[in-house]
């Protein structure tokens, strides 16, 4: 029992279900407790742009070294972007077709967002796909830092990460490991803020439910079964398909083979975990350990896919919900965020800043997410499924390949 209450996680789920008690009875005037969570809030704001910035420039720095691994490390990369690319597509167009977040009375959207300029934060219909390409690459990195801007801060932090692989060993050495340390101590902020969160949740618990009722609370969970459809399209079709077209492994092999890694991936919830029982799996269904030993570490590192459809849904989503007409450059935006976010996403607790980054970048208010929350670990444990499945899927499709040299 004491392990149980010492559980953030537990801590959370308990303050929403006081936060739902709460603004049921008090009504509108729960909004009185809604400080708490804007103060929850600004702290994640606070260290958004720097673990955006110093995790990007850390990962790309690693992953540039795998032009060592030639082939193998070329087609790995390449088949987790495309796919993750495709999850993200997959998951924007479930997002608009089903509108999760659209029942919400407009006029108490327009009370929660009050003062919240909309012309600011989506991107002028005149965009084109050159305006948005250019806008992507920061002019001034210091600026785009200033201004948050999300998208200029990855692409900038991308670049300069992988000029430090270029680096001589020694001098790539010393800068990698003072970019882990300074990673270090973000992701110890990240975890004293993570200890308020349960105050924060109350917080904007009770004020979303005095002000919208127990309904935005079933809105929320409707997220999750159009997660659950994206997922198994990917799963089900996306990756036994690339399996049976591209690789040697027999499409029974490799269903058989990753049930075991499956359910270990969904009762953990970690890739990293799961790596060992997915490694064997891959020895099941006949694929080289030079391969799958590379493979499957890096993929439990930047292969997300499962992480880039929840986020993708998260903004769609949101943007529902305060009546944001996302524009192309808005889906654009949060397709390269998913994409290339998750490079940096490995040793970060939880899905919070990156969440909240995918969102910053299409300009959507922050104040909701706290509201996705108790259903995280639910989540957590689809979307790591998902992960690990595509990376047995990457490295049955690049053993193929690799075997020809």
């Amino acid at each position: 029992m004491k392990k149980l209450l010492k559980n953030l996680g537990v801590w959370i789920i308990i303050a929403m279900v006081i936060g739902v008690i709460v603004g049921i009875i008090m009504g509108p005037e729960a909004s009185m407790f809604k400080p708490l969570g804007d103060l929850f809030i600004q702290l994640i704001k606070m260290l958004v742009v720097p673990l955006v910035l110093v995790s990007i420039i850390s990962g790309a720095s690693a992953l540039g070294e795998t032009k060592s691994a030639g082939l193998i490390g070329g087609l790995s990369i390449a088949f987790m972007i495309v796919t993750t690319a495709i999850s993200i597509v997959l998951a924007l167009f479930l997002g608009e077709l089903f509108e999760p977040g659209a029942a919400v009375n407009r006029d108490t959207v327009a009370t929660l967002a009050e003062g919240y300029e909309v012309a600011q934060q989506s991107a002028p219909q005149s965009m084109n796909f050159w305006d948005t390409v250019i806008g992507m690459i920061p002019a001034n990195p210091i600026q785009a830092l200033t201004e948050g801007n999300i998208l200029q801060i990855i692409i900038f932090g991308l670049f300069f990460g992988f000029g430090i692989s270029a680096l001589e060993s020694n001098k790539r050495q010393k800068l990698t490991n003072g970019l882990n340390m300074i990673l270090d101590a973000l992701i110890w902020c990240i975890g004293k803020v993570m200890l308020v969160a349960p105050f924060g949740v109350f917080g904007l618990i009770a004020d979303a439910t005095g002000t919208f009722g127990f309904d935005i609370l079933i809105q929320v969970a409707n997220v999750l079964w159009i997660d659950l459809i994206a997922v198994l399209i990917i799963g089900l079709g996306l990756y036994p398909t690339c399996v049976y077209l591209f690789s040697k492994v027999k499409i029974k092999d490799y269903f058989r083979a990753m049930v075991k890694p499956q359910v270990v991936s969904f009762s953990t919830a970690s890739s990293l975990a799961t790596l060992p029982v997915n490694m064997n799996a891959c020895d099941e269904m006949g694929i080289s350990k030079q391969t799958s030993g590379f493979v499957l570490p890096l993929g439990a590192t930047i292969n997300m896919s499962g992480n880039a459809i929840y986020y993708a849904l998260l903004a769609t989503f949101f943007a529902q919900f305060y009546g944001i007409d996302l524009q192309m450059a808005d889906y654009v935006s949060i397709t390269i965020v998913c994409t290339l976010g998750a490079i940096g996403q490995a040793g970060v607790p939880g899905p919070t800043l990156l969440a909240a980054a995918v969102l910053a970048a299409a300009g959507i208010p922050l104040e909701g997410l706290p509201l996705f929350y108790a259903l995280d670990r639910v989540f957590d444990m689809i979307r790591t499924t998902l992960n690990i499945t595509g990376d047995a899927a990457c490295a049955a499709v690049v053993d193929r390949f690799a075997q020809r040299k």
